[in-house]
């Protein structure tokens, strides 16, 4: 066996074991965050593509056209996750052993998803009747994960940090006042940090480790449509594509010994991966003049996270195979009097990590999203938001097979079999103001 073939080997073992960007989530399916804004959290996202304004910009860039004044906000939500990721049966086998043996380790990671703050803002300014300009900034897939160093889960998951910044410029005409159409860019830029530990050939001696750094700026593109036939209802479709993320950085491999020592090393690294695309169909049925029902139906791209390409020297790719998934919310708005909005809602949102590929940095499922928020106009121009969100995951199991220095004399097999029970409290606060 060849110094460069262990290397290739530990090279790609480290690289698929941090599986870029598959992500452990906080609050929506797969590593996508929607807590774009105050109000939304408040009705759990439904109505967001048909309402107007500035904070329904990411939603649909046509939110802006056609309205009777220039808008701004600005809005915090803190997303507090409660979840324990529990070893059911998890199995390695290294070249020193002759059968399968449990991983050992703590068998209970509490917590490992990281609580933190999801800042969003965005200012439109009406040019005339027709025509307005705006400017939305968001962090749509961001989080943090970090589990114990002596976890079962430590081979396919330590640390992990991503931080997105969405820059999403705006225009949108009016022809009509029952229509508008809006286009977008989407200038997103990603930083990402992900480690975890790699078995040695005998147990007798401590794990090596990985780290995998990277970053960049790529592009994506937002459309939408708004139609309001009447004043009982308002109708918007949206679309925005899948951005495709080059990540440049490097690789650190350390502490490997015996016949993998050759493999410890700093390489620089480019990986590439692509986001979803989303599809949002959302009305709002202005039932009389307190009450207002909304909806959303959105569909999601998530089998564009297919696989996460390597360049050299791995030149290979890790399969993902999300699959495209469907999210469903309804809720409502009652304007108790000219000064104070209540509303809530409920989302069903749906994973996409499949069963028998579900890894230790995606403890993900099925959720309900149970919202309450309300609205309270200060003056004219200001209005305040507050918003809360209880989010119920179901029971998922953690059970993707992986093997370390595959296909060489040190492949070391993991039957990984583990669980996750997960919840999370989101609290958001906003202002809006137009002007």
């Amino acid at each position: 066996m060849t110094t460069n073939t262990f290397r290739r080997a530990a090279l790609l073992t480290a690289t698929a074991s941090a599986t870029l960007l598959g992500a452990a989530s906080a609050n929506a399916a797969g590593f996508y965050l929607q807590e774009q804004s105050t109000k939304a959290v408040g009705r759990a996202f439904s109505g967001e593509g048909a309402d107007q304004g500035a904070e329904s910009m990411w939603w649909n860039p046509a939110a802006i056209g056609g309205n009777a004044k220039s808008s701004a906000y600005l809005s915090a939500s803190a997303i507090l996750p409660n979840s324990k990721v529990r070893n059911v049966n998890t199995l390695i086998r290294r070249p020193t052993n002759a059968t399968f043996v449990p991983v050992g380790g703590n068998q209970v990671s509490e917590d490992p998803v990281k609580k933190g703050v999801l800042p969003s803002g965005g200012v439109a300014y009406r040019v005339n009747d027709q025509f307005a300009v705006g400017l939305a900034i968001t962090s749509p897939y961001s989080f943090a994960t970090n589990y114990d160093n002596n976890s079962w889960a430590r081979y396919t998951a330590d640390k992990t940090k991503l931080t997105t910044i969405d820059i999403q410029p705006t225009i949108a005409w009016a022809p009509l006042p029952e229509i508008s159409v809006g286009v977008g860019l989407n200038l997103e830029h990603s930083d990402a940090t992900l480690t975890n530990a790699l078995p040695n050939v005998s147990a007798a001696l401590p794990d090596g480790s990985q780290s995998l750094k990277g970053k960049g700026w790529d592009m994506g593109w937002s459309a939408g449509m708004q139609f309001r036939p009447s004043s009982f209802i308002d109708l918007g479709v949206s679309y925005k594509s899948s951005i495709k993320h080059k990540l440049k950085g490097d690789v650190t491999i350390a502490g490997l010994v015996g016949p993998l020592a050759a493999s410890n090393l700093t390489t620089n690294a480019v990986a590439t991966f692509r986001t979803p695309w989303q599809l949002v169909g959302s009305m709002r049925l202005h039932v009389t003049d307190k009450w207002t029902l909304n909806g959303t139906t959105t569909r999601v791209g998530w089998s564009k996270f297919d696989a996460i390409r390597l360049g050299a020297p791995l030149n290979t790719a890790i399969p993902e195979n999300y699959r495209n998934t469907w999210s469903f919310a309804g809720g409502w708005d009652y304007d108790m009097s000219p000064q104070l909005t209540l509303r809530g809602g409920i989302q069903w949102d749906q994973t996409p990590t499949r069963n028998g590929e579900r890894d230790a940095r995606v403890p993900d499922g099925n959720r309900w999203n149970y919202a309450l928020g309300a609205s309270y106009k200060m003056n004219d121009m200001i209005t305040l938001d507050a918003g809360g969100m209880y989010t119920s995951f179901d029971t998922s199991k953690i059970d993707r097979t992986t093997a370390a220095y595959a296909g060489t004399a040190a492949q070391t097999p993991i039957l990984v079999n583990g669980s996750v029970k997960a919840s999370a409290i989101v609290l958001s606060l906003g202002a809006r103001a137009s002007f």
